[in-house]
Protein backbone atom coordinates (compact mmCIF):
# COMPACT_ATOMS: atom_id res chain seq x y z
CA UNK A 1 0.00 0.00 0.00
CA UNK A 2 1.46 3.79 -0.51
CA UNK A 3 -1.19 5.83 1.58
CA UNK A 4 -3.51 6.25 4.09
CA UNK A 5 -6.49 6.97 1.90
CA UNK A 6 -9.68 4.74 0.34
CA UNK A 7 -10.75 7.29 -1.89
CA UNK A 8 -9.77 8.28 -5.74
CA UNK A 9 -6.25 8.52 -6.44
CA UNK A 10 -5.15 12.42 -6.96
CA UNK A 11 -1.65 11.89 -8.17
CA UNK A 12 -0.03 8.57 -9.45
CA UNK A 13 3.58 7.65 -9.45
CA UNK A 14 4.40 5.07 -10.97
CA UNK A 15 7.76 3.10 -11.06
CA UNK A 16 9.63 6.37 -11.67
CA UNK A 17 13.15 7.49 -12.09
CA UNK A 18 14.04 10.50 -11.48
CA UNK A 19 17.37 13.33 -10.89
CA UNK A 20 19.14 15.99 -11.79
CA UNK A 21 21.61 15.94 -14.48
CA UNK A 22 23.75 13.35 -14.73
CA UNK A 23 22.66 12.37 -10.89
CA UNK A 24 19.79 9.66 -10.65
CA UNK A 25 18.41 10.25 -7.36
CA UNK A 26 15.47 8.16 -7.30
CA UNK A 27 14.95 4.78 -9.10
CA UNK A 28 12.05 2.61 -9.16
CA UNK A 29 9.44 4.64 -6.83
CA UNK A 30 5.42 3.87 -6.88
CA UNK A 31 3.47 6.15 -4.54
CA UNK A 32 -0.20 6.55 -4.72
CA UNK A 33 -1.46 9.78 -3.15
CA UNK A 34 -5.66 9.64 -2.44
CA UNK A 35 -7.82 12.51 -2.14
CA UNK A 36 -7.86 11.95 2.10
CA UNK A 37 -4.28 11.22 2.54
CA UNK A 38 -1.62 12.09 5.24
CA UNK A 39 1.93 10.95 4.86
CA UNK A 40 5.11 11.61 5.82
CA UNK A 41 8.56 11.20 3.72
CA UNK A 42 11.23 10.08 5.73
CA UNK A 43 14.83 9.41 4.43
CA UNK A 44 18.10 10.59 4.87
CA UNK A 45 19.72 13.25 3.58
CA UNK A 46 19.99 13.38 0.13
CA UNK A 47 17.72 9.85 -0.11
CA UNK A 48 15.33 11.72 -2.62
CA UNK A 49 12.47 12.96 -0.67
CA UNK A 50 12.33 16.68 -1.84
CA UNK A 51 12.64 15.02 -5.45
CA UNK A 52 9.48 13.03 -4.61
CA UNK A 53 7.83 16.29 -3.41
CA UNK A 54 8.76 18.23 -6.91
CA UNK A 55 7.56 15.53 -8.72
CA UNK A 56 4.29 15.27 -7.32
CA UNK A 57 4.59 19.26 -7.83
CA UNK A 58 5.26 18.78 -11.32
CA UNK A 59 8.62 20.40 -11.47
CA UNK A 60 10.78 17.97 -11.72
CA UNK A 61 9.95 15.30 -14.60
CA UNK A 62 10.35 11.45 -14.63
CA UNK A 63 13.21 10.00 -16.39
CA UNK A 64 11.37 6.93 -16.68
CA UNK A 65 7.81 5.72 -15.83
CA UNK A 66 5.01 8.13 -15.01
CA UNK A 67 3.73 10.76 -13.51
CA UNK A 68 -0.07 11.16 -13.63
CA UNK A 69 -2.50 13.90 -11.80
CA UNK A 70 -6.08 14.48 -11.57
CA UNK A 71 -7.22 17.05 -14.10
CA UNK A 72 -7.70 20.15 -12.84
CA UNK A 73 -5.79 19.57 -9.54
CA UNK A 74 -5.44 22.58 -7.00
CA UNK A 75 -1.67 21.59 -5.62
CA UNK A 76 -0.21 24.17 -3.59
CA UNK A 77 3.73 23.81 -2.08
CA UNK A 78 5.45 24.80 1.37
CA UNK A 79 9.19 24.80 1.02
CA UNK A 80 12.22 24.77 3.26
CA UNK A 81 12.30 27.77 5.43
CA UNK A 82 16.26 28.13 4.54
CA UNK A 83 16.27 28.83 0.75
CA UNK A 84 14.01 31.71 1.26
CA UNK A 85 15.34 35.38 0.94
CA UNK A 86 13.75 36.86 3.80
CA UNK A 87 15.97 40.05 3.35
CA UNK A 88 13.14 40.55 0.12
CA UNK A 89 11.42 44.17 1.23
CA UNK A 90 7.64 42.54 1.88
CA UNK A 91 4.93 42.44 5.27
CA UNK A 92 3.34 39.16 5.69
CA UNK A 93 -0.09 39.69 4.27
CA UNK A 94 2.12 41.31 0.68
CA UNK A 95 3.96 38.07 1.07
CA UNK A 96 0.95 35.85 1.33
CA UNK A 97 -1.60 37.81 -1.79
CA UNK A 98 1.05 37.23 -3.76
CA UNK A 99 0.21 33.88 -4.33
CA UNK A 100 -3.00 34.54 -5.92
CA UNK A 101 -1.36 36.91 -8.62
CA UNK A 102 -1.88 34.45 -11.47
CA UNK A 103 -5.45 34.16 -10.87
CA UNK A 104 -5.56 38.28 -10.76
CA UNK A 105 -6.60 40.57 -14.04
CA UNK A 106 -5.60 43.65 -12.00
CA UNK A 107 -1.84 44.64 -10.73
CA UNK A 108 -3.13 44.94 -7.20
CA UNK A 109 -5.08 42.59 -4.82
CA UNK A 110 -8.94 43.39 -4.24
CA UNK A 111 -10.79 44.54 -1.28
CA UNK A 112 -11.73 40.90 -1.50
CA UNK A 113 -8.59 38.80 -1.57
CA UNK A 114 -7.65 41.23 1.50
CA UNK A 115 -9.83 39.98 3.35
CA UNK A 116 -9.29 36.20 2.71
CA UNK A 117 -5.58 36.54 3.41
CA UNK A 118 -6.67 38.42 7.03
CA UNK A 119 -9.38 35.30 7.21
CA UNK A 120 -6.38 32.84 6.65
CA UNK A 121 -3.88 34.33 8.68
CA UNK A 122 -5.96 34.88 11.55
CA UNK A 123 -7.12 31.06 11.26
CA UNK A 124 -3.51 30.29 11.67
CA UNK A 125 -2.88 32.68 14.67
CA UNK A 126 -0.67 35.19 13.03
CA UNK A 127 -3.37 37.58 11.95
CA UNK A 128 -1.82 40.23 14.00
CA UNK A 129 1.63 39.87 11.97
CA UNK A 130 -0.07 40.99 8.81
CA UNK A 131 2.06 44.50 9.00
CA UNK A 132 5.34 42.88 9.83
CA UNK A 133 8.40 42.47 7.75
CA UNK A 134 8.79 38.88 7.00
CA UNK A 135 12.12 38.98 8.27
CA UNK A 136 11.04 40.30 11.66
CA UNK A 137 9.21 36.50 11.83
CA UNK A 138 10.03 33.15 14.11
CA UNK A 139 10.71 30.30 12.37
CA UNK A 140 7.37 28.94 13.84
CA UNK A 141 5.52 32.05 12.18
CA UNK A 142 7.63 32.07 9.10
CA UNK A 143 5.86 28.90 8.24
CA UNK A 144 2.53 29.50 9.50
CA UNK A 145 2.97 32.54 6.65
CA UNK A 146 4.60 30.05 3.79
CA UNK A 147 1.41 27.70 5.10
CA UNK A 148 -1.18 30.43 4.60
CA UNK A 149 0.07 31.26 0.91
CA UNK A 150 -0.53 27.86 0.15
CA UNK A 151 -4.41 27.84 1.47
CA UNK A 152 -5.01 31.01 -0.74
CA UNK A 153 -4.65 28.72 -3.04
CA UNK A 154 -7.45 26.66 -1.96
CA UNK A 155 -5.37 23.38 -2.49
CA UNK A 156 -6.87 19.80 -2.38
CA UNK A 157 -3.26 18.81 -2.34
CA UNK A 158 -0.70 20.10 -0.12
CA UNK A 159 2.83 19.72 0.06
CA UNK A 160 5.26 21.01 2.50
CA UNK A 161 9.32 20.15 2.21
CA UNK A 162 10.15 19.86 6.20
CA UNK A 163 7.47 22.08 7.78
CA UNK A 164 9.19 22.02 11.37
CA UNK A 165 12.84 22.12 10.71
CA UNK A 166 14.79 24.23 12.72
CA UNK A 167 11.63 25.18 15.57
CA UNK A 168 11.76 24.39 18.78
CA UNK A 169 9.40 21.57 20.42
CA UNK A 170 6.29 23.96 20.86
CA UNK A 171 6.18 25.23 17.58
CA UNK A 172 6.54 21.77 16.24
CA UNK A 173 3.25 20.40 18.68
CA UNK A 174 1.54 23.17 17.19
CA UNK A 175 2.44 22.74 13.27
CA UNK A 176 1.34 18.70 14.00
CA UNK A 177 -2.04 20.08 15.72
CA UNK A 178 -2.44 22.74 12.62
CA UNK A 179 -2.16 20.11 9.82
CA UNK A 180 -4.18 17.40 11.48
CA UNK A 181 -7.12 20.25 11.49
CA UNK A 182 -6.24 21.12 7.77
CA UNK A 183 -6.46 17.11 6.69
CA UNK A 184 -9.62 17.29 8.67
CA UNK A 185 -11.13 20.05 6.35
CA UNK A 186 -10.43 17.45 3.61
CA UNK A 187 -7.18 18.62 2.43
CA UNK A 188 -4.89 15.59 1.35
CA UNK A 189 -0.98 16.08 2.77
CA UNK A 190 2.31 14.82 1.82
CA UNK A 191 5.34 16.24 3.54
CA UNK A 192 8.81 15.61 3.93
CA UNK A 193 10.49 15.52 7.29
CA UNK A 194 14.24 14.00 9.16
CA UNK A 195 12.37 14.25 12.36
CA UNK A 196 11.35 10.99 13.44
CA UNK A 197 10.47 11.12 17.31
CA UNK A 198 8.99 14.76 16.98
CA UNK A 199 7.00 14.21 13.94
CA UNK A 200 7.15 11.30 11.49
CA UNK A 201 6.44 8.86 14.60
CA UNK A 202 2.66 11.10 14.97
CA UNK A 203 1.99 10.94 11.52
CA UNK A 204 -1.24 8.28 10.34
CA UNK A 205 1.73 6.58 7.43
CA UNK A 206 5.01 6.91 6.32
CA UNK A 207 7.24 5.93 2.99
CA UNK A 208 10.41 5.70 3.90
CA UNK A 209 13.03 6.48 0.50
CA UNK A 210 16.45 5.87 -0.10
CA UNK A 211 16.87 6.59 -3.54
CA UNK A 212 14.04 3.89 -3.87
CA UNK A 213 10.86 3.12 -1.57
CA UNK A 214 12.82 1.03 0.97
CA UNK A 215 9.57 0.88 3.26
CA UNK A 216 5.65 1.92 3.39
CA UNK A 217 3.21 1.91 5.95
CA UNK A 218 2.19 2.80 9.63
CA UNK A 219 5.03 4.42 11.94
CA UNK A 220 4.88 1.51 13.71
CA UNK A 221 5.58 -0.51 10.41
CA UNK A 222 8.12 1.70 9.07
CA UNK A 223 10.14 3.21 12.17
CA UNK A 224 11.98 -0.42 13.14
CA UNK A 225 15.68 -0.72 13.01
CA UNK A 226 15.60 -2.84 9.92
CA UNK A 227 14.14 0.22 8.09
CA UNK A 228 16.44 2.92 9.45
CA UNK A 229 19.84 1.11 9.57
Amino acid sequence: MTGTGVGRVVCDVVDVDAGYDRNTVLRGVTMHVHEDQFTGIVGPSGSGKTTLLRLLLGIVEPRRGTVQREPGLRVAYVPQLETVNWDFPLTVAECVVMSRTDRRTLPWPSAAERRTVAEVLDRLGIGHLADRHIRALSGGQQQRMFIARALLREPQLLLLDEPTSGVDVNTRHDMLHLLADLHRDGISIVLTTHDLNGMAAHLPHLMCVNGTVVADGSPEEVLTSEVLE
